[in-house]
């Protein structure tokens, strides 16, 4: 007969202290959409705690009024998907040479980029470079400096090396180039480590807000994240054309800007999580 599992005190620690971590995660962003969706006149009072109380899209309302808040969620859209289509395109050609036992220079390439993990120049030789090459104030300020990095390299790079090199022998037999390999046999069957480090690009992108603060000086190309940051700290003195303070809580607003900020990663994560699991756990196999 087979044991029972045996109630101990450590699992009871243990449970506790894992539900104390999740009550201590969930509840911030609990707390943030319950004041968003509460009346006014409760959330100034401090007496929204667990429930909305006089439920109302009031802040909500006016958030989506503000002509800048839809175009900076247009920018983030836009920053996001095409910068991760360019991380992905990049990372995943230069990983490819990478994974090759008999490429030259191999471990000398990369131990350099690793380094560069440990080496940072700094925010100041970054933005005199990005200016030196024209990118001030354009989009590709914010892709080109940042095209790979160097986790999500070693990720895809140790994913190819799992990979049987017959497959990889029997194209070079039949006459196919590298590139033909790459993109035909290689990327098709990388579907797991290519989910994982795009759901690592798209999140570095979605939640960027330095870089494009830095990088950026027209208001009208910043992304959610700045315009969020704007209001965060400067709600009310350089936000006047949002609505006074004593028609609708600046809290609300803020609150009701964080959570739509949420809705597209709360809305991809759950379709993108096994592909996350799965690619990282595939990719350390050899690392």
């Amino acid at each position: 007969m087979v044991g029972q599992p045996r109630f101990t005190l450590f699992s009871l620690v243990n449970g506790l202290l894992l539900i104390g971590v999740a009550i201590a995660t969930l509840y911030p962003v609990w707390y943030i959409l319950v004041v968003s969706l509460s009346d006014t006149a409760y959330v100034v009072q401090g007496k929204v705690f667990l429930w909305p109380k006089g439920l109302n899209l009031d802040a909500y309302k006016e958030v989506l009024q503000d002509s800048k808040i839809p175009r900076a969620y247009l920018n983030t859209i836009f920053y996001t998907t095409l910068g991760t289509t360019i991380n992905l395109l990049m990372t995943a050609i230069a990983a490819y040479p990478l994974s090759q036992k008999d490429f030259f220079g191999r471990k000398w390439f990369m131990l350099l980029i690793i380094l560069t993990m440990f080496l940072n120049p700094g925010i100041i030789p970054n933005y005199l470079l990005v200016q030196k090459l024209g990118l001030i104030d354009t989009f590709w300020a914010l892709v080109i400096p940042n095209a790979i990095w160097t986790f999500e390299l070693i990720i895809l790079k140790s994913f190819y090396e799992s990979m049987s090199t017959s497959i990889r022998e029997a194209a070079r037999i039949d006459g196919a180039s590298e590139f033909r390999i790459l993109f035909r046999i290689i990327l098709p069957l990388s579907k797991p480590a290519l989910a994982s480090i795009g759901l690592f690009y798209f999140m570095g992108h979605w939640n960027s807000y330095f870089l494009p603060m830095i990088y950026l000086n027209d208001s009208l190309k910043y992304p959610l994240q700045v315009v969020l940051r704007d209001m965060l700290i400067f709600s009310e003195g350089n936000r006047s054309n949002l609505v006074d303070a004593a028609a609708l809580a600046p809290q609300a607003l803020k609150n009701a800007t964080i959570v739509l900020s949420m809705i597209p990663v709360l809305m991809i994560y759950p379709f993108a999580q096994k592909y996350f699991a799965q690619g990282v756990m595939l990719g350390a196999e050899k690392g």
